[in-house]
């Protein structure tokens, strides 16, 4: 123990490199061909091409882009190839295992060969990061062991020992302390991922196999596989809010602040969204769309996901791999009706549709709808100087732009007599409210009927790309080439150009991106957006409403102390972290039934606030 204390006191000496937050660590090869394995084998039905693919190309996450299957050896890579020709889970899932913990066992065995040469702490860095694999399950099914497999990872880390350097005393290496750690490991991981026979498994985890056999309940944290990515993209939208345009507070106007809480708050969502904190927001970022957003398995493309897989909401399962392209929410109250096949008339609808029957959520209160609704409403186009009130374009708009303007208006054969302004009308924000089918999608069987797809604004297209509705099409010229082609408009190349310049000039918008500059940070943003949530506990505690009051607190108190670590005045931590806590109190007092506490709590929130305000950026 004393040799790993030692170790734990030079991991912890000050580095300027570790003074900023650091990301999470990509995954090693086969680790995350194992963990998005383990994801695509419980959808159904079982996506067999996607995941040959993950074992075959470089997996989404890894560490190198090298195929996870050319790193496990000859009888390794039989096995999972036969598994997966045969379609066959348990099989599959058996030789993916058994392929890991016998490549950990391998890098601890030429650890051990190696012991004092940089070769060995390779070894065990490697041998560390394909652990990963099993390392959640482990701890959600055998927290014991969890702590013993831990301590045994620090214990071989600590016996390699240390070469001399920078004036630090080297230590010998301790080859009885490696070999007792390196049991203890090998030891767990034969008897749970690679025994003599495997118990069968409904679904797919990295639970020890000790557990499964004893049929214990584990409560299994939701996880999504390496190279998911739902955080908020790195340039986020501007956010243009009608109210806002007008001069108006937000905490004035507590239904809509009480939406934009919603918004952005998983609570809402059922498991697994809720769990991994999947909001509104996570995808239509500041009412546009999170081009990042992307989870393997689901996504095709960055920025959209089939949101009718068995992974939200088995029940709401298509059975189709059909990915969406995300729709950007700019404009929302003038662009019913609402999904990408206009199934919706109503967006109060639509967002019923979403939170319950694509998410797994409860049944919303006609409240939260409401305040939904308000706030979505308000969300509004980016200004586009170079378009007037009536979608004409203005002198700012080049030339090829108005002679693209004029191509726009002009019926052809293959449009059926119809231009393309009869859909996307000018003067009705570039769309009709109807749905067509243009082609874009296939029939689901010969003979069938294809899917028809409401026809989308072009207001602010130009940040909204990929197009259609699949996100097929990168940009806007392969949009009109994708026209051109498949409706024999005959274009030629200069009026192709054209018409691509007319898209991009109404596509426009004014400072898409929100502009950030001093304290005008993405905390001060997010801290101003919280506490303005948080304002509506003016109108729900004289109500009593204790019900919408606990969401509102298990959404904002979190996130505030979440938010507080990418501050850029750290001094400001605590003053951060005092509000979650009294704000977390004042949930706590409602949660009791104690509302003379609750609102001594709130008092005492909103005198922190105006305390600490200045000091919180």
């Amino acid at each position: 123990m004393k040799r790993i204390l030692t170790v734990l006191a030079l991991m912890v000496l000050p580095s300027a490199s570790l003074a900023t937050e650091m990301k999470q660590a990509p995954w090693a090869p086969e680790a995350a061909a194992y963990r998005t394995t383990l994801f695509l084998g419980n959808l159904n039905p079982v996506p067999w091409q996607k995941i040959r693919y993950n074992w075959e190309n470089p997996a989404n996450g890894g560490t190198v882009d090298v195929p996870a299957l050319s790193r496990l050896n000859a009888a390794e890579q039989a096995a999972l190839r036969t598994a997966l020709a045969a379609k066959d889970r348990q099989a599959m899932f058996e030789a993916a295992t058994t392929a890991i913990q016998r490549k950990i066992l391998g890098h601890l065995a030429a650890a051990t060969k190696n012991m004092g040469t940089v070769e060995a702490e390779s070894d065990v860095a490697q041998a560390r990061a394909l652990f990963r694999a099993f390392e959640d399950g482990i701890k959600a099914a055998d927290p014991d062991a969890s702590r013993d497999l831990n301590l045994a990872w620090l214990e071989i880390k600590s016996a390699l020992g240390f070469r001399k350097a920078l004036g630090t005393k080297a230590l010998d290496p301790d080859v009885d302390q490696f070999a007792e750690a390196r049991a203890t490991i090998e030891t767990y991981l034969t008897a749970n991922y690679a025994p003599a026979d495997f118990a069968n498994r409904d679904r797919l985890s990295a639970i020890p196999e000790t557990a499964i056999v004893k049929g214990k309940t584990v409560d299994l944290p939701a996880t999504l596989p390496p190279g998911s990515n739902i955080s908020d993209q790195r340039e986020l939208p501007r956010l243009v809010l009608q109210f806002e345009e007008a001069g108006e507070d937000e905490a004035n106007l507590p239904l809509v602040a009480y939406g934009d809480m919603l918004f952005d708050s998983a609570e809402i969502f059922g498991n697994p969204a809720r769990e991994l904190g999947i909001a509104c927001s996570t995808c239509h970022n500041r009412s546009d769309v999170n081009r990042d957003f992307f989870i393997p398995g689901l996504s095709h493309r960055a920025g959209g996901m089939d949101v009718d897989s068995a992974f939200f909401n088995p029940l709401f399962n298509d059975r189709t791999d059909d990915h969406l392209d995300t729709p950007s929410l700019r404009g929302l109250r003038f662009t019913a009706p609402y999904g990408r096949d206009g199934r919706e008339p109503s967006l109060r609808r639509f967002t019923r549709n979403v939170i319950v029957t694509e998410f797994a959520g409860k049944e919303p209160t006609p409240f939260q709808l409401d305040a939904l609704v308000a706030y979505m409403r308000q969300f509004d186009f980016l200004p586009n100087p170079k378009i007037d009130r009536t979608g004409k374009l203005t002198k700012l708009a080049l030339d090829a732009a108005k002679r693209g303007e004029t191509l726009f208006n002009t019926p052809f054969d293959g449009l059926n007599g119809r231009a393309c302004s009869t859909c996307h009308i000018p003067d009705r924000n570039f769309r009709d409210g109807k749905t067509y089918d243009i082609g874009s999608s296939e029939p689901p069987f010969p003979g069938g009927t294809a899917t028809a797809f409401e026809t989308p604004t072009l207001r602010n297209i130009n940040f909204s790309a990929p197009y259609m509705h699949d996100g097929s099409l990168p940009t806007l010229a392969s949009v009109v080439d994708w026209f051109n082609d498949s409706k024999s408009l005959g274009l030629d190349d200069v009026q192709r150009s054209d018409l691509t310049a007319y898209l991009k000039a109404v596509g426009d918008g004014e400072q898409p991106y929100q502009v950030f500059a001093g304290k005008d940070s993405e905390f001060r943003l997010a801290f101003e957006e919280l506490t303005t949530f948080a304002s509506t506990l003016n109108t729900l505690l004289p109500a009593r409403d204790a019900k919408h009051i606990a969401i509102l607190v298990d959404t904002v108190a979190p996130e505030l102390a979440a938010d507080a670590d990418s501050m850029s005045n750290p001094s400001a931590h605590p003053m951060v972290h005092q509000m979650s806590n009294t704000l977390q109190a004042v949930g706590d007092a409602v949660a009791t039934g104690d509302w003379a506490v609750a609102e001594t709590h709130w008092q005492e929130f909103q005198s922190l606030q105006k305390q600490y305000d200045d000091k919180i950026f």
